[in-house]
């Protein structure tokens, strides 16, 4: 089952993702998260994986997220109108954004990504 991670190639944390996965000869379908955000569905299915918290899908250190002022306004917008948000702009979303089956994970760090794969 190939694991699919949506990314951007110039961000740090997405190319260790990357060598993890590469390292760990786990098969990918990379997809560029600025050309293509998460469609509504992957969104909900991330939503579930981190128990509703919304504000955990976004990139709150990005500055699209500052320019729009999220860190404020998030809190006001109503589900549908956040998820709207993030499928509209992928520079909202948190990266790496991966599914793998029926999984779901956000961001990187080695020894959850060891435990979400169970290496």
């Amino acid at each position: 089952m190939s694991v699919k991670i949506y990314q951007y190639k110039r961000c740090g944390t997405c190319v260790k993702a990357i060598k993890f996965l590469e390292a760990n000869n786990l098969s990918y379908d990379s997809i560029p998260i600025r050309e293509q955000a998460p469609s509504k569905d992957e969104l909900l299915k991330m939503l579930d994986a981190y128990d509703g918290n919304i504000k955990k899908l976004f990139n709150t250190s990005g500055q699209d997220y500052r320019a729009l002022g999220l860190g404020k306004k998030l809190a006001y917008l109503t589900l549908d109108e956040q998820l709207e948000l993030l499928m509209g702009n992928g520079n909202l979303v948190k990266r790496p954004f991966v599914l793998h089956g029926d999984k779901a994970i956000v961001g990187f760090k080695e020894e959850i990504w060891q435990e979400f794969f169970s290496l």
